[in-house]
């Protein structure tokens, strides 16, 4: 029996839904990923822009395929009918870490352009979890409407804010807690 058919059955696979779309802070969702590999009742199905891609080489020393060897299944952004796009694939629901201010736009208008958008259309659509790793400073009013509206469809708007109560040391030890609180948010952790 493969994880996808063994969903829903007590004590097996839950499936996330990862998306990194072009904002900076790719390493959100890198994180995101790699702890969810650790779990195994965790399948992770992973969706990324070609803005995303760059940033990951710009901003992080993986590669793109090293991500995408952290997920159980990848898909090509451009595979708008792959089954993470229907809402009869049963998930847990889709982070997207980094959320761009255009990715942000276009969930908020369902501008369907694309695999990461379509897929967390139907998120929304069937009244999952997406949480939307905002990663963009300052914001102005046209942004905040656009994440308002997002909420009032039924996002979760996470801003990775840096918790210094914690007396972190290092940058690693501020993308750890921000991950830790994200799944927290998931049920996950």
């Amino acid at each position: 029996m493969t994880p996808a058919d063994s969903y829903g059955v007590s004590g097996m696979v839950r499936r996330v839904i990862i998306g990194l779309s072009g904002a900076s802070g790719q390493i959100y969702g890198i994180e995101i990923l790699k702890s969810l590999r650790e779990m195994n009742e965790i399948e992770t199905h992973l969706v990324m822009t070609r803005a995303a891609e760059m940033n990951i080489l710009q901003e992080t020393e993986y590669s793109v395929e090293e991500i995408r060897s952290l997920a159980h299944i990848a898909y090509r952004n451009s595979d708008v009918g792959a089954k993470i796009a229907s809402g009869s694939f049963k998930t847990d629901g889709m982070i997207i870490a980094p959320t761009s201010i255009k990715t942000a736009s276009a969930i908020a208008n369902s501008y369907n352009s694309n695999l990461l958008i379509r897929a967390a259309d139907v998120t929304l659509k069937e009244k999952r979890k997406l949480l939307l790793v905002v990663r963009e400073a300052p914001l102005h009013s046209g942004h905040l409407k656009t994440l308002l509206r997002l909420k009032e469809l039924g996002a979760i708007i996470f801003v990775p804010v840096p918790d210094f109560s914690n007396a972190p040391v290092t940058l690693e030890d501020m993308v750890n807690h921000t991950v830790d609180e994200i799944l927290e948010i998931f049920g996950i952790l």
